[in-house]
Parts: structure tokens; sequence; C-alpha cells
């Protein structure tokens, strides 16, 4: 019985991911706190799990994208990061690159006014700002 492992006995990479997000749970529910409430760290597991979702997972840090296409572009977006800033910032040439691999032309980041200072150093540019009103149901 093959109990989830491949033949070789080695991890599938499904449970590669999971232990992966396992390690980075707690990074990822920090950077929760400042997505307005649109996610919990189940759907952030569930999403990366089912594909729709990329985890990038670093020793000190992780960040999630996910493609988003519009009717005249497609971007890969980066939908949190969390952990040491260097770490996070590491992983932009690999995300480009699967960017480019599946299609997108753009990266895109809504977060902190930090990230605008940290990111311009890397040809980054602020595009546009974006604002959040809550109201009752």
């Amino acid at each position: 019985m093959n109990h989830g492992h491949n033949y070789a006995g080695q991890l599938t990479i499904e449970e590669i991911v999971e232990d992966q997000l396992g390690r980075c749970r707690e990074w990822i529910e920090a950077a929760l706190v400042y997505s307005g409430g649109t996610h919990d760290y189940q759907d952030i597991h569930d999403s990366v799990m089912s594909g729709r979702m990329q985890l990038w997972s670093g020793e000190t840090g992780c960040a999630v994208t996910e493609i988003i296409t519009y009717p005249k572009k497609k971007v890969l977006h980066v939908f949190l990061a969390g952990g040491d800033m260097n770490q996070i910032i590491d992983f932009q040439d690999s995300a480009v690159e699967f960017g480019k691999m599946n299609g997108c032309t753009a990266m895109t980041l809504a977060g902190r006014r930090g990230w605008v200072k940290v990111l311009d150093k890397h040809g980054w540019s602020q595009s546009f700002v974006v604002m959040s009103k809550e109201f009752a149901k």
C-alpha cells in the first residue's frame, strides 16, 4: 500500500507543501492580520493545496501569490508575505520566472505603506492606492 508516499519512500509534493504550510503558519497568520478579514489560515491552506495560490517558503519567511486574470492582462499578485524582509525579497526572481511561465506580464502587491520604500529599490513602483470602507451588512 502506498500511504501517500511515492514508491521510492519519499514524500509526495502534497506532503511537502502541507509540511511547509504548517512551518510557515505563524508568518501567514501574522500577515493575515492586515488582510482586512478576507481570509483566514484555513482559506490560505486550502487555496495553496488546491493550486489556486502558491506558497513561497524559505528558512526565515514566506509569501503567498495568486495568478489574477484580467480582461487585458494576467498578473502574479503577492497576496501576503511574512517573516524576514530579505527572505521575502529573495523570492522575487523565482516568482517573476513562475509568473512568466504562466503567462503573467507583471506582479502586483497590496500591502502596508512600508512596502513602497522597500520594493522601490527592486524595480517596483506604486501604481495606485488601495483604500477600504467597512459597512454593516
